[in-house]
């Protein structure tokens, strides 16, 4: 007996001024797996990260997250069912302190989860991110982005996801501390968290994921598994940097 995907997209699409920027696009997430969207800037990987989390309202197509039809819901709603967003800029409240930015990932969990369960959770948060221990008390707007970057991921950590969304983890970001970040998304799937990613980097991402869509234009293009479109001459064209041609001869 085959077990449902913990979120599957059929023939979603979306368009808002006169634009179409998802295209009906069909894809799939099994529990535990980490998914990883590649595709240049305006394919519409945002988009689709955004109709996911109930951020924007599909123009049609179904959205199925546990079984159930999601497609249109808002965003608080999913939030509770288990959808968290990590978004592309990070989005941390500037004007509250690290803390009061943690507290407000588990406003969720309000009257379903004891005090006690949620500190809990801000233990192991901190532990994940050390830096963030030392600096409670700082207002979130004073940090460097990848100090931020830590508290974004710490805050959608604290309501407890079933289904976690990256959009552009490393974005603005240096070297090593995109080193760091990454560890941390790698650490939270080998422990169980199902993943989809969006990512800049696509050499990272796919050497990271289980498996891969390629979105071109509001269209998935190519899918399969990481290390398949790490070596398809398409996908290394396109997005690895490499040029084909030279590599063959």
């Amino acid at each position: 007996m085959s077990t449902a995907p913990l979120l599957e997209v059929r023939n979603l699409k979306l368009s808002y001024g006169g634009i179409t920027a998802v295209k009906g696009i069909d894809f799939y997430i099994n529990s535990g797996e980490l998914v990883t969207l590649i595709g240049a800037n305006g394919a519409g990987k945002t988009t689709t990260l955004k109709v996911i989390a109930g951020l924007l309202k599909p123009s049609s197509g179904s959205i199925h997250f546990l079984g159930s039809a999601i497609g249109g819901q808002p965003a608080y709603e999913l939030a509770a069912l288990g959808v968290g967003l990590v978004p592309e800029g990070r989005g941390v409240f500037a004007r509250m302190t690290i803390l009061e930015n943690l507290q407000m990932g588990a406003y969720v969990r309000q009257g379903s989860h004891s005090v006690k369960s949620i500190d809990h959770d801000l233990e192991v948060v901190l532990e994940t991110f050390p830096r963030l221990r030392e600096r409670l008390s700082q207002l979130a707007g004073t940090l460097s982005g990848g100090e931020q970057q830590m508290v974004a991921i710490a805050r959608a950590m604290m309501a407890r996801p079933k289904l976690l969304l990256l959009d552009e983890p490393s974005m603005g970001l240096a070297p090593l501390m995109v080193e760091t970040i990454f560890g941390v998304i790698q650490n939270l799937n080998q422990h169980g968290m199902t993943i989809l990613l969006v990512e800049q980097n696509a050499r990272l991402a796919l050497s990271m994921a289980d498996r891969a869509y390629v979105l071109e234009s509001g269209v998935i293009t190519l899918s399969g598994t990481a290390n398949e479109l790490l070596n398809d001459d398409r996908v290394r064209e396109a997005y690895l940097g490499v040029d084909v041609k030279t590599s063959a001869t």
